[in-house]
């Protein structure tokens, strides 16, 4: 079980990504951009995900369609759709997404960018 203040985590994280909780179904995510940082184009095949952005300003490239984010954005991906987030902004993107199922290994902390896309190799 989990309870804490989602946002404030968020908002304090100075990780790329970190896992803050794995259930059985799902999963809690805290992730911070650095400004011109991107997630990365990617797809999850059977993974839902849903992403809330608490500070910052960024950029959503999904299914081909892009928009600007702000504080309080919320968007779903459906499993199998490409997509991208961007921070475009010179203060950190913060946001908490929900995967669902589980995406990363529970206790997972990538530091920066390039640790998780070679432990993602």
């Amino acid at each position: 079980m989990f309870h804490g203040d989602i946002k404030k985590l968020a908002k304090q994280n100075k990780n790329f990504r970190k896992v803050i909780y794995t259930g059985k179904h799902s999963q809690i995510v805290v992730m911070s951009l650095l400004p011109n940082e991107d997630i990365g184009m990617e797809t999850h095949s059977d993974v839902d995900q849903i992403l809330i952005f608490v500070a910052g300003s960024g950029e959503a490239i999904v299914a081909g369609k892009s928009w600007k984010l702000k504080q309080g954005d919320v968007v779903f991906v459906p499993a199998g759709t490409e997509h991208d987030f961007k921070n475009i902004g010179s203060d950190d993107l913060k946001l908490y997404t929900i995967y669902s199922p589980p995406e990363h290994p529970d206790g997972t902390i990538h530091k920066t960018k390039e640790q998780a896309m070679k432990e993602k190799d």
